[in-house]
């Protein structure tokens, strides 16, 4: 570790992050004064620092809010932008006096186990996990201030890690040699620095430029609607989306006139779908329901390809629907995408193979496209931020063998004693998700139930990996959207709640489920 080494502080809890899921944590564990490291100056993480002009939230207020801190006009209909969402969090972080446990400017830039390495069994053979505050340091925190050399330790009995999956380690496609950035004579970068510049900074970039953005999930779309606009007139040039897997994506979230969470986030709906501990039975009437999961699928299917013009312009995706938003990737479209496209000012591009030449970008089928920049909207790598930080043994068995992260209840890692990942495993609500497993966390740490013996999480764990794998081909994303409910049944359940929030049979049935049915004080027996 270069720079100078400072003494060591030493606390009980450590939260690394400052995001939705480290304010969570943050709320939950207060009674243990935790001291939450940001990296940056501000609170928020990808909505202050992975943020376009254009970004927005893809629901609706109500299903984006902490439990007991609703949203100004939250019944509004609208989405509101990242600057309403920074806002927001700030006002609840404020209102609970949660700032006072931040500190800013503050990297984690190594994390070392100093505990029990007998307690560390790769094998799972270990029969307890243990106490999570151990009454002695088991992790020491490198902290790296205001981009400075000199680092300062940390110790802590329990640190909760929440710097996400999104962000600072951008994935980078990889090229055959003299087939790089190195040769093109024009700008490259990457989403997430074309997310620091400002509104002016995109003109300048933008305005009157030939420009390739690759990729065709969220950020993609947006990028090329910025694009767009800078590039009205007849002296505008047109942005190609160069894709290679096609994603569906949705105008809003209405079906046919019907509500689009009837289809996928009621306990009704997802009671047609597989979880994991289901017994014989229910596996029995899952694959006896798996026409009718396949029909609602078609369904939502057949009135995108009404909607929208997927057709005309290629971009009907090969998989079905369902896999999409059971892997978390289902995109709400600006309004003007497809007029955009209409007016040829977005055209697309097909190719599972591309590189480097110094006009631009060259494709697998022998043709070329011309291009002044090119913006990589490929995705970030949050495993490798992990791995960056933690030493061995921890560093390879962070993921297992099949991509996945193994935690239990999206929370602990069974092999990896006393620490926690909150923000890690996605669902379609994840503010939601964070802040209720963040209340599971606070409860653990009480002591107020035991986790199962290590055997038993990783079973667990190896399960769930198993429902992903089955419903869909991007299972290494973590995604739990087609059995969230049940997810929050088993949290409920394990801290001593009622699962079946709501006041009525019907509502139960029928009715999605959001924060405010899982505010503490609600205990409903139905």
């Amino acid at each position: 570790m270069a720079g100078q080494q400072n003494h060591v502080i030493s606390s009980r809890i450590g939260i690394i992050g400052g995001g939705i899921s480290g304010i969570a944590a943050a709320k939950q564990l207060s009674s243990y004064n935790p001291i939450v490291f940001e990296a940056t100056d501000s609170i928020g993480g990808v909505w202050k620092h992975c943020s376009y002009n254009s970004t927005k939230l893809q629901s609706l207020r109500r299903d984006y809010e902490f439990s007991d801190y609703p949203w100004p006009e939250r019944d509004n209909s609208s989405f509101p932008s990242h600057i309403q969402i920074l806002e927001y969090l700030h006002s609840y972080a404020t209102n609970f006096d949660l700032l006072k446990f931040v500190r800013f400017n503050s990297k984690a830039v190594e994390l070392r186990f100093i505990g029990d390495h007998d307690a560390v069994d790769a094998n799972g053979k270990q029969g307890e996990y243990g106490s999570l505050l151990a009454g002695r340091p088991v992790w020491e925190v490198a902290v790296q201030t205001d981009q400075s050399q000199d680092v300062q330790w940390y110790s802590f009995e329990f640190v909760v890690v929440c710097i996400g999956k999104y962000g600072d380690i951008p994935k980078l496609p990889v090229f055959p040699p003299n087939k790089g950035p190195e040769i093109f004579q024009g700008q490259v970068l990457h989403s997430l620095d074309y997310s620091k510049l400002d509104k002016e900074g995109v003109t300048h970039l933008l305005k009157g430029k030939k420009v390739a953005v690759v990729g065709y999930k969220k950020s993609a779309i947006d990028v090329a609607v910025e694009c767009a606009e800078a590039n009205q007139g007849p002296e505008g040039q047109p942005c190609t989306m160069v894709i290679r897997t096609l994603h569906w994506t949705v105008p809003h979230y209405w079906v046919w006139g019907l509500p689009f969470s009837w289809f996928y986030s009621t306990r009704f709906s997802q009671f047609l779908h597989e979880r994991p501990d289901q017994g014989m039975l229910r596996s029995l009437l899952c694959h006896l329901c798996s026409p009718m999961r396949r029909a609602v699928s078609k369904f939502i299917e057949s009135y995108l390809m009404w909607k929208l013009p997927l057709h005309k312009y290629g971009l009907k995706p090969d998989h079905p629907f369902e896999e999409d938003y059971a892997s978390c990737q289902m995109a709400i479209l600006p309004d003007n995408f497809f007029s955009e496209a209409d007016k040829e000012k977005i055209k697309f591009k097909r190719a599972s193979k591309w590189w480097f030449w110094d006009g631009g970008i060259q494709f697998d089928d022998n043709t070329k496209l011309e291009a002044d920049v090119v913006v990589l909207a490929t995705g970030f790598d949050g495993k490798k931020k992990l791995k960056a930080i933690l030493h061995e043994p921890f560093r390879s068995i962070i993921e297992s063998p099949s991509g996945v992260m193994p935690l239990y209840r999206s929370t602990i890692h069974p092999l990896i004693p006393n620490m926690a990942f909150v923000g890690y495993v996605e669902s379609v609500a994840n503010l939601q998700t964070a802040e209720l497993r963040s209340k599971w966390l606070a409860r653990l740490v009480d002591d107020r139930f035991k986790l199962p013996s290590v055997e038993k999480m990783i079973e667990k764990t190896n399960k769930e990996t198993e429902v992903m794998k089955k419903t869909t081909r991007f299972y290494k994303r973590g995604c739990i959207s087609t059995y969230s409910i049940h997810h929050s049944d088993e949290i409920c359940e394990e801290m001593g709640w009622g699962s079946w929030r709501k006041k009525s049979w019907l509502s139960e049935a029928f009715s999605p489920y959001n924060s405010e049915d899982y505010k503490e004080e609600t205990k409903m027996n139905i």
